[in-house]
């Protein structure tokens, strides 16, 4: 098993019971250091793809799922890492019991345009599900989007 953060749909539990069934879900964190952005505006079918960027003092709310070897496999396929979408890379979580180290996926592509109304409200609607503080769920909720999608 290995440690993923998910920052996105993918921090909905149900999604994940449905795209990686044999990775329970761990807890969850904040990546510390990055934040929450989009990009790859001509990859996505409605709009920016999400992504994180560095950027001291801000951090991005996580979900963790230990996943086996077969549901990282799907995942990487249905997230397009196997097709060079997205980039794997490990990084650190501060969670309540300590830091621990987890990969995530980070947009192979430029920072820059803006996500359709609808995945920003999937997206939005994940950290709810996944326990983000209210505060969290508003600023993305609230966010800059397109009204395609």
């Amino acid at each position: 098993m290995t440690l993923y953060a998910a920052y996105g749909s993918n921090m909905d539990p149900l999604q994940m019971l449905l795209r990686a069934p044999h990775s329970p879900a761990r807890g969850t964190g904040w990546l510390q250091g990055w934040r929450l952005t989009f990009g790859g505006e001509s990859l996505g079918w409605e709009g920016a793809l999400a992504t994180l960027v560095e950027e001291p003092g801000t951090q991005v709310f996580v979900a963790l799922y230990d996943l086996s070897p077969a549901d990282e496999a799907a995942l990487d396929e249905w997230e397009g890492s196997d097709l060079g979408l997205y980039d794997k890379i490990r990084v650190r979580i501060a969670t309540l019991e300590g830091d621990v180290t987890a990969w995530l996926y980070v947009l192979d592509d430029y920072e820059g345009g803006l996500p359709s109304a609808r995945y920003l409200g999937i997206i939005a609607d994940a950290a709810e599900a996944a326990g983000a503080p209210d505060d969290y769920v508003h600023d993305l909720r609230t966010r800059p989007c397109t009204s395609t999608g």
